[in-house]
């Protein structure tokens, strides 16, 4: 994988904070009487670091909401999101000793890790998946047309059946019109496909095969159009399992980020108050 400068650049400013941090941190732990602790200047310096450092992954939704903001590039937001995302976690750590005390801070760590990894999982999915549609979904569509485009679809596939070859027998006609009912009319109409044979690339294949023996040559034609009409169908059903499943990576990712960053406010004020 080709990883252009910025990148590099940002990669880079992440291993060296980690690698430095930790340096510092087993320093610390071995001078520190009674072991690291967050309540120590040094331990307070790593948690403030991690706090300061998880406004600003906070910062990049901010942005996002309030697009009249140009403080910088989105690409370069986007960058330092995910490269000093991944040193939050670490700088906690060492805040802490690696100990979870109390409930709260138990409470803190696991929406932390919720956080760093649907964040991982989110920087790889928005990675592979502009290539995913490229291969897969040529047809991509905006995501709230993907309903007209089905219908117009279907439609088109109707249109077809109701206009078949002059050349071809009544009673082909008629059985061609009854398979594509019993067939591909309920592919085309179905809100959920799964399970459905023309849902799958491979079986559609062997069933527009076996439909097409059971027909002369003048129908061929417009059941190569309905293959086609239904490998379009494939894509949009593709396009929207992609757009759920970003959907939910967002439900996880972003309520557990603000709660975290909330939650570790309270924790900074209560720490230093008590």
């Amino acid at each position: 994988m080709r990883i252009d400068r910025s990148h590099r650049s940002w990669a880079v400013t992440a291993v060296v904070a980690i690698v430095a941090g930790f340096g510092f941190y087993l320093w610390y732990a071995a001078v520190q009487p009674g072991g690291p602790r967050g309540g120590t200047p040094i331990g307070l310096a790593f948690g403030i670091a991690g706090y300061a450092l998880m406004i600003f992954e906070g910062l990049l939704g901010a942005r996002k909401k309030v697009p009249v903001w140009r403080l910088g590039k989105a690409t370069t937001w986007m960058r330092g999101h995910l490269w000093l995302g991944l040193v939050t976690l670490p700088f906690i750590l060492y805040h802490g000793g690696f100990e979870f005390r109390g409930p709260l801070t138990l409470v803190l760590m696991i929406l932390f890790f919720i956080v760093y990894a649907s964040g991982i999982f989110g920087a790889i999915l928005q990675h592979y998946l502009p290539t995913y549609l490229t291969a897969n979904v040529p047809l991509e569509t905006i995501y709230e047309e993907i309903p007209h485009v089905r219908a117009q679809l279907k439609d088109e596939a109707e249109e077809l059946v109701n206009t078949l070859s002059v050349e071809a027998e009544h009673e082909d006609k008629t059985r061609f019109r009854q398979t594509y009912q019993s067939t591909i009319r309920p592919f085309l109409e179905a809100q959920d496909q799964r399970g459905l044979a023309l849902a799958d690339e491979e079986r559609s294949v062997m069933v527009f095969e076996s439909i097409r023996r059971a027909f002369p040559a003048a129908l061929h034609p417009a059941l190569g159009d309905l293959e086609s009409i239904c490998a379009e169908e494939r894509q949009m059903i593709r396009q929207r399992r992609m757009y759920h499943l970003l959907h939910v990576w967002l439900l996880v990712h972003v309520p557990t980020s603000i709660a975290l960053i909330v939650l570790g406010g309270v924790h900074a004020l209560v720490a230093l108050r008590y």
